[in-house]
């Protein structure tokens, strides 16, 4: 039944294309020297630092600094991103999909990455200097605006830029500068914790810490990218126009698309919810303080460290060979066993066995996400379906604090005893990459006019 549905969907996209002429707008042939894959990944650990290392020390200030009443940590996280998170929805694709049609001389999307980074820093600093709830929420949510502001564009350089023969090479150097991103951000999270019962700025200095992360990143790619000149022509429409386009009812024709952005939400929810629930796992779980638990978080990311460092590229260099379905389908199930394991375990060592296995799962999915997601999108179009992509980035993060937080957490903590939460918030993710797994099988792996097109067609 699902190769039935495969071919007609392939069909019907062969289809579109001599409907259109038959011109297809395939990748590029020519393949890119290493130094140029590195600085496009490069990107991807400022970006990952900031969210990984930002949210963390949220939950941080929520657990030990009093901004909330005991038993609602979970509510207050889950206050401070859901705006947010709508806003990133809403920019991320529209300015991805302008950047598609934009000429400059800096080219097409360097300069919203260029002015988001910047915008980024300063908002940082506004949600670091705030104490009061409502004013993190509200520096949360512009940074959310420039971040995304920034992404959108960013995200198509894999499609734009890189041959089909690299896509593999390049989503598992994505994958593992995202995840030393995450780890970055988790470190100086952890170190700030450690020492912020002596020091009233550490969580100050942590989070502009991390804006310089990725600042310097950002550098990296404006300077020394080269995007090519491929440009898509406006044909007289306005700007309002084009930014409509991002939301446009002709997406749901691509269903492979469509399934796996919902199955990326799922398994991005069920990743998030280890990081977003480790300080309150730590802190009601295990009943450490703040510098007991900045202590093993350090000794949690050297674990995480190595265990990610041994599964990006392997688990994208295997992808090339047996597909990059089967690869996320093992991630899915590695990802659930590691989340069980803490969710049962009676004593911190197995729950660590447990971060480590789940490490390895995550690696694994952010090395070849991005090869499977690059390989279905339209070429012509990258900064929009890349955006909409990012979509279940964006909100897996929220999900994970509203289902695993507010919903779950708080509520059994009520109802069976203030620690229990983290352990039921940890068994929702295991239901979370069930389901990820299970949409994840109607996509279609590769589309097959790109496949048929010519290696002249790319430009």
């Amino acid at each position: 039944m699902g190769e039935t549905a495969g071919r007609l969907e392939r069909a019907a996209r062969s289809r579109e294309a001599r409907e259109e002429g038959g011109r297809v707008e395939g990748r590029p042939t020519a393949a890119l020297p290493i130094g140029q894959l590195l600085r496009i990944s490069a990107y991807w650990l400022g970006i990952s630092a900031v969210w990984s290392g930002v949210l963390d020390i949220m939950d941080n200030r929520l657990q030990f600094t009093n901004i909330v009443p005991k038993g609602s940590e979970g509510i207050g996280a889950f206050q401070i991103a859901i705006l947010g998170t709508f806003i990133a929805i809403a920019v991320q694709p529209t300015v991805g999909t302008i950047s598609d049609y934009t000429i400059t001389r800096w080219g097409r999307r360097k300069p919203y990455i260029f002015i988001g980074a910047l915008l980024d820093v300063v908002f940082l600093w506004g949600m670091a200097t705030s104490n009061e709830i409502w004013m993190i929420a509200a520096f949360v949510s512009l940074l959310q605006f420039s971040s995304n502001f920034a992404q959108g564009p960013f995200q198509g350089y894999v499609p734009d830029l890189v041959p089909a023969k690299q896509v593999g090479l390049a989503s598992g150097l994505i994958g593992l500068f995202g995840a030393l991103g995450n780890i970055a951000g988790y470190a100086v999270s952890a170190i700030s914790l450690r020492y912020s019962a002596v020091d009233g700025n550490a969580f100050l200095y942590g989070t502009m810490a991390i804006g310089a992360i990725e600042f310097a990143t950002m550098l990296a790619v404006v300077v020394r990218v080269d995007e090519g000149h491929r440009v898509k022509k406006r044909n007289g429409r306005s700007w309002f126009a084009i930014a409509r386009e991002a939301w446009g009812l002709d997406i749901l024709r691509e269903r492979s698309f469509l399934w796996l952005v919902a199955s990326r939400f799922c398994i991005l929810t069920g990743a998030s919810v280890y990081p977003i629930m480790a300080t309150f796992y730590l802190a009601q779980v295990f009943g450490l303080d703040a510098t007991e638990a900045g202590n093993v978080k350090l000794i949690l990311l050297a674990i995480v460290g190595v265990c990610v460092m041994i599964s990006v590229v392997p688990a994208s260099r295997l992808s090339d060979r047996i597909g990059r379905k089967r690869v996320i389908y093992g991630s899915c199930v590695a990802g659930a066993v590691g989340l069980a394991m803490g969710a049962v375990a009676p004593i911190l060592p197995v729950a660590l066995v447990g971060a480590g296995i789940f490490a390895v799962a995550a690696g694994s999915f952010l090395a070849v996400d991005w090869a499977l997601m690059s390989d279905i999108v339209p070429k012509a179009s990258t900064g929009r379906y890349m955006g909409i992509s990012n979509v279940a980035t964006a909100s897996a993060g929220t999900g994970a604090l509203a289902l695993g937080g507010a919903a779950v957490m708080d509520t059994v903590n009520r109802l069976l005893g203030y620690g229990a939460g983290p352990r039921a918030a940890l068994v929702l993710g295991v239901a979370c990459y069930v389901a990820g797994a299970l949409l994840l099988r109607p996509v279609v792996e590769k589309r097959a006019e790109y496949e048929a097109a010519p290696a002249g067609a790319a430009s």
